[in-house]
């Protein structure tokens, strides 16, 4: 069995070929910069990008004809409950228009899709986009009716982690309570309640710790007072919060490895603002362990920076009491994404359908 995985990123596309669970082939496609400015939305770019991908098969003779499914990363679709979709025209609609905004990401389904329209007998999915929404109702209550807490959090990655970890211990996901983290551009920490992600912070531009280049939670007062200001345009704030906040915006540098470097040098500034970033982890992380009530069977970090020994140990002391934490460094969405194409090919997993 073969299964093809398209990941479509803002300025690459990453491709892989799976057979019978092993990748065979990995290719992560640079796009120009120039080439991507011309054109004005992300959605414009579907053909260049996928007869790029189909270039980049050719030339490493890997033939359509042996291929078994597809799997694409998901995009910005309206919240849905986690699990494998198979794309639909419904589904297809909304990855075109952006019903939830636009990122490069709504391009892997649209692809897809029509290579597996070429190819008889073979379908294109998705698998746990970052709008997977298993909230529970008081937790969508921020304080104010004008404003909803929403679930947009590295639901891949998590997921695929726990059940990494479940597996490793004879348990199913479902009967495990988890916390699990993920430290990467962005950090989201997720209470996984017997297989569903009950609560998270709003990773990509809302709430939580601040990140390498993401502003996470900040003081309401003061931002609504800069808001009015008339420094700054609307387009210039949204930048601040996501994009050149966090390290970004402390440090000058979204390169997490580079402010380690420094740390470990003896730089202060270095210290004191990784120091605060590895404390309103391990802080979201408490919070999370009240949702679950203090039944917590285990903490997993997970994510680039959870291979940072300093900032590892910097959480490890402060949430430790709580649950046993297993480090799980990195992530591999190209293999998660794998995986769920051969559980669909085996009948393992239920394919849900795009409502």
């Amino acid at each position: 069995m073969r299964v093809l995985i398209i990941n479509p990123g803002s300025t690459s596309t990453k491709i892989a070929v799976f057979e019978n669970e092993k990748e065979i082939y990995l290719k992560n496609i640079k796009h120009p910069s120039d080439k991507i400015s011309e054109y004005e939305k992300i959605a414009d770019q579907y053909h260049f990008r996928k007869e790029t991908i189909l270039e980049e098969l050719q030339i490493a003779g890997i033939e359509l004809k042996t291929i078994d499914c597809i799997v694409a990363r998901g995009g910005l679709v309206k919240p849905i409950p986690s699990g494998v979709y198979k794309v639909t025209e419904s589904l297809k609609a909304d990855l075109l228009k952006g019903i939830m905004g636009e990122h490069a990401s709504n391009l892997g389904g649209l692809i897809a899709d029509e290579i597996a329209c070429s190819l008889p007998g073979v379908n294109a999915y998705i698998v746990d986009p970052v709008v997977v929404d298993e909230m529970e109702d008081v937790a969508r209550i921020s304080g104010h009716p004008e404003f909803e807490r929403i679930s947009i959090f590295h639901a891949l990655n998590q997921k695929a982690i726990a059940r990494t970890h479940a597996k490793k211990l004879g348990i199913a996901y479902e009967e495990l309570n988890l916390i699990v983290v993920h430290l990467g551009g962005g950090i989201s920490v997720g209470a996984h309640k017997k297989g569903k992600v009950v609560d998270v912070n709003q990773a990509l531009n809302g709430e939580g710790p601040f990140s390498p280049e993401r502003s996470g939670t900040l003081p309401a007062d003061a931002l609504a007072e800069l808001c009015f200001s008339g420094k700054y345009t609307l387009a210039v704030i949204k930048k601040m919060i996501t994009g050149k906040g966090g390290l970004v915006a402390y440090m000058g540098t979204n390169d997490a490895h580079k402010v380690e470097m420094l740390v470990r040098d003896g730089d202060k500034k270095a210290k004191l603002i990784q120091d605060a970033m590895s404390y309103q982890i391990a802080k979201e992380i408490g919070a999370m362990s009240t949702v679950l009530k203090g039944k917590v069977d285990a903490i997993l970090l997970t994510g680039g920076l959870a291979k940072n020994s300093l900032l590892v140990d910097y959480v490890k002391d402060m949430v430790s009491y709580i649950a046993p934490v297993y480090l799980y460094p990195g992530e591999d969405e190209m293999k998660a994404l794998a995986m769920n194409g051969f559980m669909v090919l085996k009948g393992e997993a239920e394919v849900l359908d795009y409502q």
